[in-house]
């Protein structure tokens, strides 16, 4: 046992971890005992790396336009990717000329030239062409009639071309938290209070007097994208 788990990478022994505890349990082996689990964190990427990636994710036509819109929602607006695939048409809103994108309250504004691609994206999803999912609101249809795209699935396009998503999106976040007020940053992109107050600390923002409430909630002219 000693030696398998030298052998094996990090990933593997947390993977059968459960696994060979349950064995002990169940006295399937001889007994014995397992190192504690140590939890890494994502190391964010350098800010200029990030403002890098989404411009090049913007302007590199070469690039599948999935790939592009969804890349850039990570990196832009520090969203996982379990929740990215489980937008849909009706999270994409107007007012007052402005795309909106509704992550938590209020929606978040969606500059330019990232809403043309939004919008191109939808006119030209990808998975729309079968029988039962022609009419799909998924943002990101998955294969699968009526189910988005599976969050791994939707990674490994992303990974391929050279964008870590995990360590994209803490970057991302930990710069929001140190230019707005935590709980500003919880409300926009629907990250709880407490997450972006620790954030906030750790990244060593100042925005320490910001009072906390219910500033903002969807303009009156919300608009839902349509597909007609």
């Amino acid at each position: 046992m000693d030696a398998w788990h030298t052998e094996q990478n990090e990933y593997t022994r947390n993977t059968m971890r459960a696994f060979l505890l349950w064995c002990s349990a169940s006295k399937l082996t001889r007994p014995f005992r397992l190192p504690p689990v140590q939890i890494r964190r994502a190391t964010p990427m350098p800010q200029p790396e990030r403002l890098e990636l989404i411009g090049h994710l913007l302007t590199d036509p070469d690039l599948p336009l999935r790939t592009r819109v969804a890349g850039v929602i990570v990196l832009l607006y520090a969203q996982p990717l379990s929740r990215v695939v489980r937008l849909t048409l009706d999270d994409i809103g107007h007012s007052n000329d402005q795309t909106l994108l509704r992550l938590g309250e209020p929606p978040s504004p969606v500059p330019e030239p990232l809403a043309e691609l939004l919008h191109r994206w939808i006119s030209n999803r990808d998975n729309m062409n079968t029988a039962t999912n022609h009419a799909s609101r998924w943002l990101f249809p998955g294969r699968r009639a009526g189910q988005p795209m599976h969050p791994d699935a939707l990674a490994a396009l992303i990974n391929d071309i050279g964008i870590p998503t995990i360590a994209g999106r803490t970057a991302a976040i930990r710069q929001h938290v140190l230019e707005m007020p935590a709980p500003v940053v919880a409300e926009a992109p629907g990250y709880h209070r407490v997450t972006t107050a620790k954030l906030a600390s750790e990244a060593g923002g100042t925005w320490s007097r910001y009072a906390a409430g219910d500033h903002w909630r969807s303009p009156p002219g919300w608009t839902p994208q349509s597909t007609t």
